[in-house]
């Protein structure tokens, strides 16, 4: 019997929550004041999305056990320090974060960004250590994240996001933002998965066509949940983005063009798959989920 895809996403959030946690916990150097600050945010839990992402993309390149997961655990202590820094008064300046208060609310600025620090350090030698993989496997996706997390990537795409504010942006430059900012995590998870399991250059090309896609899906929908979503549901104050005179697909196109503009990012993604010949795959059904997600 072929698990569901909720099935999946429980379970695959489960492993990765149990594998990093243990990870952290294990790490008695950390003086106790940031090891609680460093461990509130990641048992705060979250989607997940990265590391599901990248353990989809793993078994439908015909991955089989445990070899990815420490590269996607390490991929999740790389976003939740993204999410610990993004939150300070300093950046986007929220007080809420996956339904409590962000960790500078409850630790301090001094030691959130500590443990932000502590988290993105962290993470390469978590793929440094894993004997799964082999060296030259090592040094590629520790060069690739380091890439994609830093200012050729994530990074830049938060300082042009921050000049962005009370701007009004063309849809070309909400995009450039956006594949920088969300798209580039994004799509190391995808690439990374792919890789692996063993991925030609060719078919990991495609996989960073493929990625970019999922990231402005998965923003154009954040955008649109911003607007139209529960804070309940999404653990997080609706209207920030407006608040913060964000530049959001919602403002640019209205909520309607937003959603055809994603839509037509969905054809897009699918035409990637197609090519990649993995169209009936967990990365398929992924790509409708993301498109559809409420919170």
């Amino acid at each position: 019997m072929v698990e569901s895809l909720q099935d999946y996403l429980t379970s695959e959030q489960q492993r990765v929550n149990s594998y990093v946690l243990e990870l952290l916990e294990k790490d008695a150097m950390l003086p106790p004041s940031l090891s609680e600050s460093v461990l509130y945010s990641m048992r705060a839990g979250g989607k997940r999305l990265r590391p599901i992402l990248m353990q989809a993309a793993y078994e439908s390149f015909g991955g089989q056990g445990e070899k990815a997961l420490p590269v996607a655990a390490a991929l999740e202590m790389v976003h939740t320090y993204s999410l610990i820094h993004d939150d300070l008064p300093a950046m986007d300046n929220d007080d809420y974060r996956r339904g409590q208060p962000t960790n500078h609310k409850k630790f301090g600025e001094a030691t959130a960004i500590l443990a932000g620090d502590a988290l993105l350090t962290r993470s390469f030698s978590v793929i440094g250590q894993a004997k799964e993989l082999q060296p030259e496997e090592k040094v590629y996706l520790m060069t690739y994240l380091s890439e994609a997390a830093g200012s050729a990537g994530m990074i830049a795409g938060q300082s042009l996001d921050m000049e962005a504010e009370d701007k009004e942006s063309t849809l070309q430059e909400l995009e450039q933002i956006h594949n920088l900012k969300t798209g580039k995590l994004l799509t190391y998870a995808i690439v990374a998965g792919a890789y692996c399991a063993g991925a030609g250059d060719e078919t990991l090309e495609l996989m960073k066509k493929f990625g970019k896609y999922i990231g402005l899906i998965f923003q154009v929908q954040d955008d649109i949940l911003d607007v139209t979503g529960d804070a309940a549901v999404i653990g997080k104050p609706v209207g920030s983005d407006e608040g913060n005179n964000k530049s959001t697909y919602p403002k640019l196109l209205g909520l309607d063009g937003a959603k055809t503009q994603m839509n037509k990012y969905v054809e897009l993604a699918h035409q990637c798959l197609l090519e990649a010949n993995i169209e009936a795959s967990r990365l398929q059904e992924l790509t409708v989920y993301l498109s559809k997600r409420t919170s």
